[in-house]
């Protein structure tokens, strides 16, 4: 009974908790929920909800006045109030990743979700935004469960197909430019290296990273500390080759030509003239 309860926590079939509060960490019901919401203690993850302001709050691409926005601005603005949340949180310790909702439902419009690398980097970061206030609005705080934005972000919209449109229930994660990102999380790459296990790119992109460092994985598995491929090195050893690796091949003697019926005789009566002799 407990390892069926513990398959199905957070999923659908849980009829107890919560599954899109433990996916998203937010619910369109709050504390409504017929399910429970399992708020965290402690989690390398921190929620600001309804943090961002977005310019077209009340209509997409149109401005409180009526008048229609430049696509350029919009994206301008969002990237402007990155920067400033990702300057003032890494205070704090390494972020390993920052996403902001593009979502228009209540319950995850302005979302901002920023993953430390630290349990306790996060726990200083929640302790130092109480009581503060961004372009004259409160700040709420709070941790998240939320650990894998794969399971949080919607797929569809990640791809340009999602029919559900801002009010779907998955993130639809807005996405910053190539130059900013390079700005804010590559001096942490060049001085972590490889240790960030993420950075608040989308789904999509860590699958293809992941891919590509599983097959090095495999090609270094393939190899020894040579250099050397084991099934090649294996194939050499059950052939009886001594040669070393890198080195030509030997190339074989073509097999001798098949004799015809007329030499066949003429060979045997030699051998027996010759046989004849000794005796």
């Amino acid at each position: 009974m407990a390892e069926h309860l513990a398959s199905i926590f957070g999923t659908e079939k849980d009829r107890v908790n919560c599954p899109f509060y433990f996916k998203i960490g937010a619910c369109r019901h709050g504390d409504r929920c017929s399910r429970l919401h399992n708020r965290p203690t402690i989690s390398p993850t921190l929620l600001l909800s309804n943090m961002y302001q977005r310019p077209d709050m009340i209509t997409p691409g149109v401005d409180a006045q009526g008048q229609p926005i430049d696509p350029r601005k919009i994206q301008e603005h969002f990237e402007d109030f990155y920067e400033d949340i990702f300057e003032e949180l890494s205070k704090f310790g390494e972020i390993e990743s920052l996403n902001v909702c593009d979502n228009l439902a209540d319950h995850m419009i302005g979302n901002v979700y920023v993953q430390f690398r630290e349990e306790d980097q996060a726990a200083a970061a929640l302790q130092a935004l109480q009581g503060r206030f961004y372009s004259g609005r409160p700040i709420i705080a709070d941790f998240s469960p939320v650990t894998d934005f794969r399971e949080a972000t919607c797929r569809q919209y990640e791809e340009n197909s999602c029919n559900r449109g801002g009010y779907c229930n998955f993130m639809h994660v807005k996405v910053i430019g190539r130059e900013l990102r390079r700005k804010l999380f590559g001096r942490h790459r060049r001085y972590r290296g490889s240790r960030s296990r993420s950075r608040s790119a989308s789904p999509r992109h860590r699958r293809e990273r992941e891919r590509e460092k599983s097959r090095d994985r495999d090609r270094d598995d393939h190899r020894d500390r040579n250099g050397r491929r084991p099934d090649r090195d294996r194939y050499d050893r059950e052939s009886g080759s001594r040669r070393k690796h890198g080195s030509p091949r030997r190339s074989r003697s073509p097999p001798p030509a098949r004799e015809g019926s007329e030499e066949r005789r003429a060979r045997i009566e030699q051998w027996n003239r010759e046989r004849e002799e000794k005796v």
